[in-house]
């Protein structure tokens, strides 16, 4: 994997600052992963609205007030069991949008407790912690980079089948959480590769399963000014690479991120 860099001196950085047109509203955009808890802030008087970026909510669980949502299945936390009707003891008030796949949620009072809530999705749970703001109404995305990443724009023909998206999602969430299935083989690597002069690209481990090889770096800017890393970047030339997620695009000096290469098993 020597000298990659030139080749994509012309990239295009292809980034979006989403702004609506309501002056009212602002946007939250949240990193979000399954199972790690996130902090965002909701409306203390206003409907807060939340999406997350490329799926649809299936379930909400937590300590709800109402809910008008239907055929999504909103849970009280305290009782376990589907909202029905007004809870005393709720937090929030919540509303669906089952067509968009999203939901609004609202505090019932002013206080100062954070409400905690969990939003599914048909892949991923996300546990939130919502802070309650004193501010106009506001959107929150989450946006789950192991899973958008998986099946970046290095696609080949042949390779877009929901089974094979499958595999590949499987595979980069069992390297990215270390949470390995007995079919995949890991090997402790550990080992230097040339890649830029301005940075140090280490191989820590290899994956290996029955139709897919995993690879994790570490990539460290070693150098005074800021690195901004994009994906095409680490798709080798008859490397077979079908997948690459980069936990963090920009890096300052001296900062480190990890780097998942997913090629086709030969």
């Amino acid at each position: 994997m020597a000298n990659l860099r030139p080749r994509f001196l012309q990239r295009l950085l292809a980034s979006a600052l989403l702004i609506s047109a309501a002056p009212a509203l602002a946007l939250q955009t949240i990193e979000a992963r399954d199972g790690v808890s996130v902090e965002a802030s909701i409306a203390l008087k206003e409907a807060t609205r939340i999406k997350v970026d490329g799926a649809s909510i299936t379930d909400v669980f937590g300590n709800i007030y109402s809910s008008n949502c239907g055929g999504l299945a909103a849970v009280n936390r305290d009782a376990g069991q589907p909202v029905a009707a007004i809870n005393p003891t709720g937090e929030i008030v919540l509303e669906c949008d089952k067509d968009k796949g999203e939901i609004y949620v609202k505090p019932v009072s002013g206080g100062a407790k954070p409400v905690n809530l969990f939003i599914s999705t048909a892949k991923s749970t996300y546990t939130l912690i919502l802070k309650r703001v004193d501010m106009p109404a506001d959107t929150i995305v989450l946006k789950d980079r192991v899973l958008q990443q998986v099946g970046t724009a290095l696609g080949r023909p042949g390779e877009t089948s929901p089974s094979h998206v499958r595999a590949l999602k499987q595979m980069l969430t069992a390297m990215a959480s270390d949470r390995v299935g007995a079919d995949v083989r890991v090997e402790e690597v550990n080992r230097p590769v040339q890649l830029w002069a301005e940075s140090r690209f280490t191989m820590l481990r290899l994956y290996e399963s029955r139709g897919l090889i995993g690879e994790k770096y570490l990539l460290t800017n070693i150098s005074k000014e800021p690195m901004v890393l994009a994906e095409q970047e680490f798709d080798r030339e008859q490397g077979d690479v079908v997948g690459v997620s980069i936990e963090s695009h920009n890096l300052r000096s001296g900062e480190s991120t990890n780097v998942f290469v997913l090629r086709q098993r030969n």
